[in-house]
């Protein structure tokens, strides 16, 4: 422990003598390189500020002030232990201000490490000969550095070095002995350090590596195949590990089955001193592409690199050979006749070779005799029968010799025959799975037949009652048939239409919206865009006010196609659409735009018709205005005759009468006056002026005009009237005037006719004899009683 602080104490006094002039502020040593892993101690020299005490940081991180110490007021020294940073940067501050005093740069350099070396004999058909050894290591520095390998063969004596600036190097040009050993130490080098990897040493047996085997062939044999090659080390014993890999239809590159090799694990072979290796591959598919590689190993040394691949295409081998045959039979045409599309599978393409095909179609009944032939396509062909049942057989040749012969049934039209019931389907990504029924008679196994388009056919057998259809074509519906096969016939098709393989998004929308005063009407319309779109599951109204982009929603089901939008502002601009949700995508509609109203519709009517009322009420009003201001504009002249003429008191004598036109008698202080009909005695006569020669008085009639007439004596107290003979009727002599000959007005004068007391009550005033003489013949008129009213 004590020995330690010695140490120390004595490093920082060495670092202080050695540092820079002592009235400065620095941080040394400078730009360090250290190895990884090592310890380390900084001096801060801090006289230029005057302060002594400061921190440290490492990469802008504090560091622990217990790191450091003060050998006086102006140095401080840090020690840091076991530092691995590949580079970093060291600075030291004021305590007092934060300041930066100085700072250093420290990088680490670590050993090469993780070195190893092969062995490769470059002619290895003979013994000895000139080998190379390529070593490689790990070393993470930043270039430049250079490398330098040097190797110690220990038997030989020798020591050989090779140069790089990667981490591989390869000596080359040697001559080494098998059972020699090897001894590799990595040396790196820069400008500023220098460092040596751990010693390394190697047998040279163990890191020995063959070169990959020449010479590959493979040749049929009888359903097989033969592999052989050719060894490079055939002077010492060794193992060697064939490769199988065979491509199949679709292009898929798969390893082989290991059964056909006769092993459980990869195929392989143990030689011995043989230069040649082989290897039999049994059980091969035929006309199938197979693909072989060849590695080898000398004892326990380094496999070597696989060989160079080797590809085979097998014959076509009568005994594998699965021909599949089936039919596409057409509804019966208008002249008998129907079409039958003839397909079959199981003669493999890449097959060499030439391939013949012949359809012969009899019969039924005649039991393979006679027919007609067809020589057909690869796949395909088409034949006509008619309405009877038919037998098509298939021959295939190849290179002109029969290879296989098959039939299949068509069964005659109307022809009862089981059939399947009951079929499923399931459709998901591009495929279809099918299920059914299957009949009550017991079956061989079921055709199972699609297409698209109706004119392209895809089929295959299935001996259960299911079935999965891949590689369909995305969201397109399928037309599928199912047929049960019994021993040699075939049942009736099942059909079932417009299978989709999958489903798209749901059909594309289209919105109506019809605004009221707080609410708004929305309906949408679906329209399909693709021929499989997506059952909808629901619609999510979407609406939100223009301005301000506040988004409301409202989610009805699929069956719906409409909605009421209620608590909406009146006056206001929404925008509105419409999303269809599906399990297999969602479908948004357009935006559409719409102001809800400003006014409640429900108000708009009551007020229409207040409004419609009152105004019919003012022009009714104003129409009754006009109709008696007209007639008071046009008051009708009285007609003259219907006009009384009376006599009227002169000045003098009005004294005491009272005159009140179009008044009820019993209101009035005067009483009424009826006037009687004075008898005459002389024949009608005209009257001029005054009348002096009537004896009796005479009283003004007002019967007929609504007028009364009273007369009063001077102290106003009524005089009852006397009573007069009845009058032998009323004169109808008219009154001669100045203008004219005739007079229109009645005169009041006593006619011979006598009117009954009874008829008319009267009161007379008498009147005196002087006062008689004083009489005036007037004419009353309306336009008198009207003025005198208004006085």
């Amino acid at each position: 422990m004590y020995t330690f602080q010695l140490v120390f104490i004595l490093a920082g006094i060495s670092s202080i003598r050695a540092g820079p002039n002592s009235n400065t502020c620095s941080v040394y040593p400078k730009d360090l390189y250290i190895k990884a892993g090592e310890n380390i101690t900084i001096t801060c020299q801090s006289a230029c500020d005057g302060t002594s005490k400061i921190y440290w940081k490492l990469n802008n991180d504090r560091i622990d002030d217990s790191l450091s110490s003060m050998l006086n007021r102006t140095h401080t020294v840090l020690s840091l232990r076991n530092f691995t940073h590949p580079r970093a940067t060291l600075q030291c501050y004021t305590a007092d201000t934060q300041q930066v005093i100085g700072g250093t740069i420290i990088e680490t350099y670590s050993k090469p490490r993780n070195i190893s070396c092969v062995h490769y004999k470059l002619n290895q058909e003979e013994s000895g000969g000139l080998d190379s050894l390529t070593c490689t290591w790990e070393h993470h520095m930043n270039p430049p550095v250079n490398y330098a390998v040097e190797s110690v063969f220990y038997k030989q004596k020798e020591i050989l070095q090779c140069h790089s600036k990667k981490t591989t190097c390869t000596l080359t040009e040697l001559f080494t002995l098998r059972d020699d050993n090897i001894t590799v130490t990595v040396k790196a080098t820069t400008h500023h350090w220098n460092v040596s990897s751990e010693p390394r040493t190697f047998a040279l047996h163990d890191i020995s590596k063959s070169l990959p085997p020449k010479d590959l062939e493979v040749a049929d044999s009888a359903g097989s195949l033969s592999v052989k090659w050719r060894r490079l080390s055939p002077l010492e014993p060794g193992r060697c590990e064939v490769k199988c890999r065979k491509v199949l239809a679709g292009g898929e590159i798969v390893e082989c089955d290991h059964s056909e090799t006769g092993n459980n694990t990869r195929p392989y072979c143990l030689l011995n001193d043989e230069a040649n290796g082989s290897i039999m591959i049994n059980n091969v598919d035929s006309c199938t592409t197979y693909g072989f590689s060849v590695r080898c190993v000398l004892g326990k040394a380094i496999w070597s690199d696989w060989s160079k691949e080797k590809l085979h295409v097998t014959k076509l081998n009568k005994n594998h050979v699965n021909l599949r045959l089936w039919r596409k039979v057409s509804e019966l045409e208008e002249n008998g006749l129907r079409k039958v599309r003839v397909m079959w599978k199981g003669i493999p393409k890449d097959c060499g070779g030439t391939f013949d095909y012949t359809i012969k179609q009899t019969r039924y009944s005649e039991h393979m005799t006679g027919g007609n032939y067809t020589f057909c396509g690869n796949t395909t062909c088409d034949v006509v029968v008619n309405q009877d049942a038919h037998r098509i057989n298939l021959t295939v040749f190849q290179n002109k010799e029969v290879l296989v012969v098959k039939s299949v049934y068509v069964p005659a039209v109307g022809e009862s025959l089981p059939q399947v019931t009951n079929i499923q389907t399931l459709s998901d990504d591009k495929v279809i799975k099918v299920s059914w029924m299957a009949p009550m008679q017991p079956v061989s196994g079921y055709k199972i037949d699609w297409t698209q388009d109706g004119s392209q056919y895809h089929w295959k057998e299935s001996e259960y009652t299911n079935v999965t259809l891949s590689g369909l074509q995305e969201k397109k519906p399928y037309n599928i048939t199912v047929t049960p096969l019994f021993d040699d016939k075939t049942g009736q098709g099942t059909k079932v239409l417009h299978v989709c393989s999958s489903f798209g998004d749901p059909d594309s929308i289209a919105i109506t919206v019809v605004p009221s005063y707080r609410q708004a009407f929305v309906s949408w319309n679906t329209k399909s865009q693709k021929e499989c779109s997506g059952a909808v599951q629901s619609y999510t109204v979407n609406y939100y006010k223009t301005q301000d982009v506040l988004y409301l929603n409202v989610t009805v089901d699929g069956k719906m196609r409409n909605v009421s939008l209620k608590d909406l502002s009146p006056d206001t601009q929404y925008t509105v659409n419409v999303d269809a949700r599906a399990l297999t995508g969602i479908s948004k509609s357009i935006d559409e735009k719409f102001t809800t109203t400003k006014f409640d519709p429900g108000l708009v009517t009551p007020l229409s018709v207040a409004g419609s009322v009152i105004i019919f009420l003012v022009l009714f009003l104003g129409l009754c205005v006009a109709v008696q201001w007209k007639k008071f504009q046009e008051k009708p002249v009285p007609n003259p005759a219907l006009s009384s003429v009376g006599v009227w008191a002169s000045q003098s004598q009005q004294k005491g009468i009272c005159f009140q036109p179009f008044r009820n008698p019993s209101e009035s202080h005067c009483d009424t006056v009826y006037p009687e009909k004075a008898q005459s005695t002389s024949t009608p006569s005209l009257v001029t002026g005054y009348d002096t020669n009537t004896a009796s008085e005479y009283i003004v009639d007002y019967a007929n005009s609504g007028m009364t007439l009273g007369h009063y004596t001077e102290d106003e107290s009524p005089v009852e009237p006397a009573k007069t003979p009845p009058s032998p009727g009323e004169s109808t002599a008219l009154i001669s005037s100045d203008s004219s000959t005739a007079n229109p007005y009645r005169s009041q004068s006593s006619v011979e006719s006598p009117v009954p007391e009874t008829e008319k009550l009267s009161k007379h005033v008498p009147v005196k004899q002087q006062e008689r003489a004083l009489l005036k013949t007037i004419y009353v008129t309306l336009d008198m009683i009207e003025q005198d009213h208004k006085r």
